[in-house]
């Protein structure tokens, strides 16, 4: 792409990528090698998932986010698929629930417990059966609650209303969700889907290279687009400019990054080359900021530009390059990042080569850090739903729910209250760190003795003293002393893991010691020998 615009005046031209150190990345995470061009990752301000290689069935890793270093290769993973899972997705208004699609035709919703994933988990909390071949895709509803989009190789897209048969749980049976409506009529295989700011359109990018906007409460196409001279691989909403963006290659196998009008798909607002390279291109974009950043499969680099309503609407800003190729990325949402140290979007980077999930933080150089920086964190979208799955099939349209990122501002939901919010449904504890995550490192000091958890465990090896709430199935607290909040249980987990690590770090020194002496002692041998 042009740099005519790296002289543009901007507040964001000095971004800079900045990786994680090892210490403080995923290693030894054997990453799936299927060639599915997914992102084989997602993420959330509590746990990171990872979609692992595994021999027989499918399984992906959960790690808690701060569970950083090296990762024991008998980590207990979510193996409750008989296939090889595809795509997993985070529900953004819980932290704990995890969507995930397979080749066995699948569609499974877990819950992972506030401890994180302490030994197999095979048995999902519900298991959605509606499709005849393998499932390539899942997404969550932006605004509205439980819903579910899952797009398969039966050429079927299909919505779920997951909380639609919370009342038959009382059974002993994995429960089977049943679709609401069959979305997409096209014979056409799907490569990408998106949603809009609030749910109300969807753009699809299908194999004939098209790119399709639909009414996903009908399945109505409203627009397809006719250029023969992009072929679509990749579409994304861009929120508050009304565009519409789509990456994929040209007739000369160039790759392509073009800027559509939802209403019009007649022609392209803006279309550029961009490489010759053949790896699909994967576009993120941050309506805060207006950053669009694009970052290719089997690439090192990531690219991030400006976007404007106005032409030539793309202006290069930087690129962030390494010598390590990228499976797929995960993203953090904004009320996961570290606002003291200006990070404005973070990825994690699967580098299959080297069994490694790196942390990458983009970095906006400010002097004045320790202050909250308004410009770049204005409100954005929280963890909380706007309205029910049912309320969205009424018609309803509403805008996310805004949250503030400065430390201890709280903005109340505009919205009448959703059961989540009533208690009819499991709230996420990540509501303790909501507006201000705590940093845990080393140097840490917690309040309170380990000593006093003594009585705790995940599994049912002990009786525990207490009964803790770590799943959805909660049962009636045992008699003994009140239990600790999550909060302590968080902080005594993380502890325990810096520990662990610590005494794995004097294990691997003194393993090095023993080999230098072993080899000193061979030196010396064999000069008496000679001599």
């Amino acid at each position: 792409m042009s740099l005519r615009s790296s002289f543009r005046c901007s507040k964001f031209r000095h971004v800079f990528g900045k990786p994680s150190t090892k210490e403080h990345s995923y290693a030894g995470v054997p990453v799936t090698r299927s060639v599915h061009d997914n992102h084989h990752c997602s993420a959330n301000p509590s746990f990171i998932a990872v979609v692992t290689e595994c021999a027989g069935g499918g399984s992906f890793l959960v790690l808690p986010i701060h569970h950083t270093g090296r990762v024991d290769p008998q980590h207990p993973r979510v193996c409750g698929h008989s296939g090889r899972v595809l795509d997993v997705k985070w529900n953004p208004f819980d932290d704990h629930c995890i969507a995930s699609c397979s080749e066995d035709c699948t569609v499974k919703i877990w819950d992972i417990p506030v401890c994180g994933v302490q030994q197999n988990l095979t048995k999902a909390r519900k298991t959605l059966i509606g499709h005849s071949r393998r499932v390539a895709l899942v997404e969550w509803h932006p605004t509205a609650q439980n819903l579910l989009l899952s797009s398969a190789y039966d050429y079927k897209v299909l919505l779920w209303d997951v909380s639609q048969v919370a009342s038959v749980l009382r059974y002993p049976v994995q429960v089977v969700l049943m679709p609401i409506h069959h979305r997409y009529p096209s014979d056409a295989l799907l490569l990408s889907v998106s949603f809009n700011s609030d749910g109300s359109r969807l753009a699809v990018a299908s194999k004939d290279r098209r790119v399709r906007v639909l009414d996903p409460r009908t399945g109505r196409i409203l627009q397809v687009s006719s250029s023969k001279s992009h072929r679509a691989s990749k579409v994304l909403f861009i929120g508050g400019l009304k565009m519409l963006l789509s990456t994929g290659s040209s007739p000369w196998n160039h790759r392509q990054v073009v800027l559509w009008d939802p209403a019009d798909l007649s022609e392209p607002l803006y279309e550029e080359d961009l490489d010759g390279s053949a790896g699909v291109l994967f576009p993120f974009y941050d309506p805060d900021t207006r950053m669009l950043y694009l970052a290719g499969k089997g690439d090192g680099n990531i690219r991030y530009y400006e976007l404007s309503p106005h032409k030539p609407y793309i202006s290069f800003l930087s690129e962030y390059r390494s010598l390590l190729p990228q499976k797929g990325l995960g993203v953090m949402p904004k009320r996961g990042l570290d606002v003291r140290a200006c990070e404005v979007f973070r990825f994690y980077r699967l580098i299959a080569v080297n069994d490694l999930v790196e942390p990458l933080s983009m970095i906006v150089p400010r002097k004045d850090a320790d202050v909250f920086q308004e410009d770049l964190y204005p409100m954005t979208a929280g963890d909380q739903a706007a309205m029910t799955a049912q309320e969205w099939l009424q018609g309803v349209n509403r805008s996310p729910v805004l949250m503030s990122l400065n430390p201890g501002t709280r903005i109340a939901n505009p919205y009448p209250e959703t059961p989540a919010e009533r208690g009819l449904y499991r709230r996420s504890p990540a509501v303790f760190y909501r507006y201000s995550r705590p940093r845990l490192d080393e140097d840490t000091k917690y309040p309170g003795e380990v000593s006093a958890l003594s009585g705790w465990q995940p599994d049912d090896t002990q009786i525990p003293l207490w009964t803790s709430c770590c799943t959805p199935h909660c049962r009636e607290p045992a008699e003994g002393p009140p239990p600790p909040t999550e909060g302590e249980l968080l902080k005594a987990f993380y502890r325990q893991q810096d520990e662990i690590r610590s005494l794995r770090e004097q294990l691997d020194a003194k393993d090095v010691r023993i080999d230098q002496l072993e080899l000193d002692m061979k030196n010396t041998r064999n000069h008496m020998r000679a001599t």
